[in-house]
């Protein structure tokens, strides 16, 4: 069955907005590791988590708390940089997916440049890999982009879905389509193939087209669900739904 991984980024950007500048207050809500316990929980398959470079929302000690109390697979997203590899490598997650990362944007919006950045990122995948962790690299579904990340010695892909999620009809068809080909030549080179980004309930049916996907790594719309029903319903109801998909193809 096709695995969950929960992000619970914006479980800390709530903490944030009241809290950014008093962490140790006995007041400090929501916990990023409460909400950890509740995917687990609801059935996550493992945790995910990005510690931008700017600290605007996780911290480096959710970070460690989460890898420390909860019996899940950490998937740590980060930024290419040697200031974020000198952390991943105390934390020693299990995955460490590479991003980019813009100052000026909300989320992570698009994919990391393989191509352009292949020597600065080949020495920093290693790195991680010698460590224990297993790298995926966030690229759009651009075959250069699945080629380069092959190349440079990552063994998954996350193929980001923003564009698939934001566009219908003809647009949503084009968008899966480049998402199948790009799964398709990732597999065939040897990597794991995962995809993340915008993915809700509504779009898992034409996701379900996309070939070779193992794992689907979700975020803002559970924890937007979880206002209503509680966030271990949200990820409970996730699986089902990614079950039900599974099934039906």
């Amino acid at each position: 069955m096709m695995h969950l991984g929960v992000n619970i980024d914006h479980v800390a950007t709530l903490r944030q907005a009241r809290y950014a500048g008093m962490l140790d207050s006995h007041n400090t809500e929501p916990s990023v590791l409460d909400a950890a316990k509740a995917a687990l929980l609801g059935g996550a398959d493992s945790i995910t988590l990005h510690v931008r470079e700017d600290r605007r929302h996780m911290q480096d000690e959710d970070a460690f708390a989460v890898r420390r109390e909860i019996p899940l697979p950490l998937n740590l997203e980060m930024g290419a940089t040697p200031a974020m590899l000198a952390v991943a490598l105390r934390l020693r997650p299990d995955f460490v997916c590479l991003v980019p990362e813009r100052r000026q944007e909300v989320t992570t919006e698009g994919g990391l440049d393989v191509v352009s950045r292949m020597e600065e990122l080949r020495p920093l995948v290693k790195a991680l890999l010698d460590n224990g962790s297993k790298v995926s690299m966030f690229i759009d579904p651009d075959l250069a982009q699945v080629e380069a990340s092959a190349a440079i010695g990552a063994p998954m892909i996350e193929l980001h879905t923003g564009r698939f999620a934001n566009t219908l009809g003809a647009e949503r068809l084009a968008e899966t389509q480049r998402l199948i080909e790009a799964a398709k030549v990732g597999y065939a080179a040897g990597l794991e193939i995962h995809a993340g980004h915008g993915i809700q309930v509504a779009n898992l049916a034409d996701l379900a087209a996309v070939p070779h996907l193992t794992e689907l790594n979700i975020g803002h719309t559970l924890i937007a669900r979880s206002i209503f029903v509680g966030l271990q319903q949200a990820v409970r109801e996730m699986k089902e739904a990614i079950a039900v998909q599974q099934w039906l193809a």
